[in-house]
């Protein structure tokens, strides 16, 4: 086994003498959202850490503001021919992450230093300890976006927090301060921000100097009797997300959202003559216009929505290959 720490282009890895490994989302320019190359780098860097015996205790956080903004969001581009591999590539990376997290056989800590939206909330559950900063925040925007529970949560966060606080958050959509996860259980325990990682490397440089072994066994012994069952909760839950997200009520969530998160600059593309007729007709009735119109039509859209030329393409070949 090569002595290197892998170089990730969206992680940061750092390997301490005592054998503390510790994982950083490192894109907090973009709030460590999480873009196709950070799931590639997040199962490369978690399957490392399993695998290298050098490795004993592993922490998982972010560097910035935020633990994780989740997924990055962008419009499909629907005349991509590529597009339908490239899903599925992306969608069994996600996969295999978390089948990476439910076998992973050392100790492994959540830092949540800050906010945690997404998929990065619900593969907490599979940490061993979660410690989060005073200013951390936890949600799961699935049903603003058309998605469904994945991660686990659908099992996990019920046992977890308890029903109805977990429905709150998965069916709500509540974002929950780090007070109310302690409250709960879901966080161990909330420690200062001026010496966050501090803390957390003392405590973890405490746990590495613990038998390996007695380690191992006695996470197998808590552990062992549900991963196959949380490794057929995961499959379920990411064949149920994939079809979430190709249904034209998640494209059009998500192109919402990804408007209302940015400002976009008004398009400028006027509507040829023979679209102005339907202007009037698709400004009060977007739906209606969307499953009626062609490709040709994108012009219209952006005047209508200030949609940008490229997402307004997009979003009309996701509701002409769903008729």
């Amino acid at each position: 086994m090569s002595d290197a720490v892998p170089q990730l282009e969206t992680i940061a890895i750092t390997l301490f003498p005592s054998g503390v490994a510790e994982l950083a989302f490192n894109r907090p320019q973009r709030y460590n959202a999480l873009s196709p190359q950070a799931y590639r780098d997040w199962l490369s860097a978690i399957t490392w850490a399993a695998n290298d015996d050098r490795v004993k205790v592993t922490i998982l956080t972010g560097r910035g503001k935020y633990y994780t903004s989740g997924q990055e969001l962008t419009m499909p581009d629907f005349s991509d021919e590529n597009l339908p591999a490239e899903l599925e590539r992306r969608q069994k990376t996600t996969h295999d992450v978390v089948q990476e997290m439910i076998r992973f056989p050392k100790l492994l800590i959540a830092a949540v230093n800050g906010p945690s939206i997404g998929f990065g909330t619900t593969t907490l559950a599979l940490c061993d300890v979660v410690y989060a900063a005073p200013d951390a925040t936890f949600t799961t925007p699935f049903m603003k976006l058309g998605f469904c529970a994945e991660g686990c949560s659908s099992v996990l966060f019920p046992r977890i927090m308890g029903p109805s606080r977990a429905n709150e958050m998965l069916l709500l959509g509540r974002t929950f301060t780090a007070k109310e996860m302690e409250d709960c259980g879901f966080v161990s325990r909330i420690i200062p921000k001026e010496n966050f990682r501090e803390q957390i490397l003392a405590i973890a440089e405490d746990a590495s100097a613990f038998s390996p072994e007695a380690m191992r066994v006695t996470k197998d012994l808590i552990r062992e009797n549900e991963r196959k069952f949380l490794e057929q909760v995961n499959d379920v839950e990411m064949e149920r997300l994939a079809e979430r997200m190709a249904s034209p009520d998640s494209l059009k969530s998500i192109l919402k959202f990804v408007e209302s998160s940015k400002k976009r600059k008004k398009a400028k593309l006027q509507p040829a003559p023979a679209q102005l007729k339907i202007f009037d007709q698709c400004k009060q009735n977007e739906d209606n216009y969307l499953k009626t119109c062609t490709q040709s039509d994108y012009a219209c859209l952006c005047k209508c929505y200030n949609y940008s030329v490229a997402d307004a393409k997009g979003i009309l070949l996701g509701y002409m290959s769903q008729r």
